[in-house]
């Protein structure tokens, strides 16, 4: 179960898109995306892929259109579960052939969203029902071509027990003070005090979330096409520079080339690793993986990057995958009323601990910790999205990728030349090189 739409029950759902056609430039019109306001007038079969096969194949995707259906009799929804979602879409979307309703993948250029999805209506009409987090980055002109079912806050997700066992019960306000609390872990428990997840990769990408949490700064995405985003009290450079220091400091696992992340849900479960930083999608994974390890699941907790600006933690509310309608669908309508159906009347935002993307609806009961301590949720602003996925994919940088992280890891265990001044030097470099190329 990846991230990601590891969390969304169902949606979450160089691609270098320049190498990828899609055939979106001979796409007809779009308008048939629109909501539908009549039911019983939709018709169609329309396939939705997911990453979430486990789903699949348990029938809970089933039981969720068994329920769409009572709405909308008229349309016949089949799933298909991918396992390499990123990657076989990717090569699916040099073709029209990718799904009725897809997640989006992470590496299809903002810009590009035009290319290969319908519209699904303008920003300001959007905007009254769906949170920013909801529409933010499916924004392209005045359009948005992909919802957000739902958000996550993010954190690290830790056994309680453990960190209470090596007397640690408050959470750390400096990096400093959170590689103390991994230390006396160590020491005190027989637990390993992190877990990278290097093999899988993909939960790595999780760090890039840091921005915005560690300055507290709602526009610290749109800074980034003019900032070095590794510079000294940067969010990045302090995320990656805890990083580095969790396995400089031999705070993690011996051997990040044998992790497992499957493994490692069941690992924090029974206190044999204490720490991971995760988006709280991750919370109900680790609390069903210590139900069936006949655990508390209470043990299980979650606290917010170790960081304060003004005495207050803060954590940035940040989209899962979002959801969108093929243009080359010949069942837009049905389509739409998918995404419209999951995201307003089913309950994966509650089933996942999420912050959904319909205004007004409640936090989940997995906040009350946060919402109690007073951090500060933050809707980071994607004003410049496009702009900064433009720079990220010339720079081949990779922010939302795992590749830099897992050298980061290299680099501390000494498995790979240089330092992380170097590393930081060269990626500041990159990304300059790039966003001069962009204007």
């Amino acid at each position: 179960m990846k991230r990601r739409a590891l969390a969304g029950v169902l949606l979450s759902a160089a691609l270098v898109v320049a190498g990828c056609s899609g055939s979106g430039d001979a796409a007809t019109d779009d308008s048939g995306a629109l909501s539908p306001t009549d039911p019983a007038a939709v018709s169609g079969d329309i396939t939705v892929l997911t990453n979430r096969t486990d789903l699949v194949t348990d029938g809970t995707m089933q039981k969720y259109a068994d329920l769409f259906n009572k709405d909308y009799p008229n349309v016949k929804v089949k799933f298909e579960g991918i396992t390499d979602y990123e990657g076989e879409v990717k090569i699916r979307m040099n073709t029209d052939k990718y799904g009725d309703v897809l997640l989006i993948p992470n590496s299809v250029v903002t810009a590009d969203y035009p290319k290969f999805f319908a519209s699904l209506g303008g920003a300001t009409d959007l905007a009254g029902k769906y949170t920013a987090a909801g529409i933010g980055k499916g924004k392209v002109g005045d359009k948005i071509y992909g919802l957000a079912g739902f958000s996550f806050i993010n954190g690290f997700v830790y056994n309680k027990d453990v960190w209470a066992a090596a007397g640690v019960t408050a959470w750390p306000k400096t990096p400093a003070e959170f590689l103390d609390a991994l230390q006396a872990v160590k020491t005190k428990t027989g637990a390993t005090p992190y877990y990278t997840n290097y093999k899988d990769g993909w939960p790595l990408s999780s760090w890039s979330s840091v921005i915005g949490s560690a300055t507290c700064d709602a526009a610290a995405n749109d800074k980034l096409p003019t900032a070095n985003p590794w510079a000294a009290g940067s969010d990045l450079n302090t995320g990656d520079k805890l990083l580095y220091d969790i396995v400089k400091n031999k705070l993690s696992e011996s051997d990040p080339t044998t992790t497992n992340w499957e493994d490692s849900k069941g690992l924090l479960a029974t206190g044999k690793i204490a720490t991971m930083w995760l988006g709280s999608w991750s919370l109900a994974q680790m609390q069903d993986a210590a139900k069936k390890a006949g655990k508390n699941p209470d043990s299980i907790g979650y606290m917010p990057f170790p960081a304060q600006v003004g005495g207050k933690f803060c954590s940035v509310v940040a989209p899962d995958y979002q959801s969108a309608v093929n243009i080359h669908s010949p069942h837009k309508a049905a389509a739409r009323a998918w995404i419209d159906w999951i995201l307003e009347k089913s309950d994966t935002a509650a089933v996942n601990q999420a912050i959904s993307a319909i205004k007004g609806a409640p936090l989940p009961g997995a906040l009350k910790p946060f919402t109690e301590a007073g951090v500060t949720f933050i809707d980071l602003s994607q004003a410049d999205s496009a702009k900064v996925s433009k720079i990220d994919n010339q720079s081949e940088v990779g922010i939302s990728k795992p590749e830099y992280r897992q050298h980061i890891i290299d680099v501390a265990r000494g498995a790979g030349k240089g330092s992380l001044d170097d590393i930081f030097a060269d990626l500041a470099k990159k990304w300059a090189d790039a966003a001069a190329m962009a204007g």
